[in-house]
């Protein structure tokens, strides 16, 4: 590897400096449009649902939106949460957006629902489709709909998903343990590994999926990625106060605490119990935290244990400029272009 691709996932996450959605969305744009101008690969959105903090309820239109904000970086989902959603629609979208903004587009899909049972209930409006696991068919048919190549014996082999057959985005399987690269080494997919949410798994996972990897319609050689939360700034010291809230807000998910969207003086002032003390000490391997030259040597390690040359921030910055400036901090120190 001569050089590290960085890109950044991005919740459109409410922060204790934004008072309006429309705030929120307008700072996401911004944050991409600087990307744009610094050299990130790609800029991707969540889909989560029935939140109080995020605004990333249905990314292909921020997907939309940021692809005519900027000129060249990539824009994309990490993910589309698949069950939540019709194959062919899914299919539909991405082939207009592709037809926008030809080369540009990125369809990450994920099994899980992004949100609650009952949230999801809503969604998908039967109990039925909740209780079966459907996400294989659907990912078929997602594949063959992009690819206008279902089996002849397909119930929907003669239904297109768009007048042009070309219209196909990139695409990726996401995962945060052994199941979704299974998919990606079936079907010959990228992949790419959420680390913020399973970091010990990271390793074996992505070495597994380079070992197994067998080229495809989709795919010649292996394509990884990792995605993990990076907090950056001029000193340590700084880097460690703007990850403050992201820390506490990740320790008290994980002991079953809730505490919404933590502002800089709860962060700071909060005294962590003993045993929530342990858990945030374990919990710090999902973060990457410090100054350029410390950050940059960490990624760097991350890929080569993980064998992968991109890596995803996951934006959980809750200060606009320190989040403006940790992205120029880095893309300076890694030589972005």
């Amino acid at each position: 590897m001569n050089k590290l691709k960085l890109s950044i996932l991005d919740l459109a996450k409410f922060t204790e400096e934004t008072k309006t959605a429309s705030e929120v969305l307008n700072q996401s744009t911004e944050i991409a449009k600087l990307a744009d101008k610094l050299g990130y690969t790609r800029y991707w959105f969540a889909e989560h649902h029935n939140t109080s903090m995020v605004m990333s309820m249905f990314p292909e239109i921020m997907v939309a939106h940021v692809a005519s904000q900027t000129q060249r970086i990539r824009v994309g989902t990490g993910g589309v949460m698949l069950p939540n959603h019709s194959a062919f629609s899914v299919a539909e979208r991405f082939a207009m957006l592709e037809a926008l903004y030809p080369g540009r587009i990125d369809l990450g899909i994920g099994r899980a629902p992004g949100t609650d049972g009952r949230t999801a209930l809503a969604l998908r409006r039967s109990w039925e489709a909740i209780k079966q696991d459907t996400f294989p068919e659907q990912l078929t048919e997602l594949l063959g709909f992009l690819g206008h190549n279902l089996p002849d014996k397909h119930p929907f082999a003669h239904i297109n998903a768009s007048p042009d057959p070309f219209l196909i985005p990139e695409i990726y399987m996401l995962g945060s343990s052994t199941g979704g690269v299974e998919f990606a080494l079936t079907k010959g997919l990228p992949f790419v590994f959420a680390a913020q949410i399973n970091a010990d798994l990271a390793v074996p996972v992505l070495t597994m999926y380079r070992r197994q990897f067998k080229p495809s319609e989709y795919l010649q050689e292996p394509k990884s990625i990792l995605s993990i939360m990076v907090f950056t700034a001029e000193t340590d010291e700084e880097a460690y106060y703007q990850a403050a809230p992201a820390i506490l807000h990740w320790t008290m998910l994980t002991v079953g605490k809730r505490i919404v969207n933590p502002t800089f003086e709860e962060a700071l002032s909060y005294r962590y119990s003993l045993q929530e003390e342990a858990v945030k000490q374990s919990i710090m391997r999902k973060f990457v935290i410090g100054s350029p030259g410390k950050v940059s040597e960490m990624l760097w390690q991350w890929a080569k244990e993980t064998l992968v040359d991109e890596i995803i921030i996951f934006d959980l910055y809750s200060q606009m400029k320190g989040r403006r400036q940790g992205y120029e901090l880095l893309a300076k120190e890694l030589g972005l272009s």
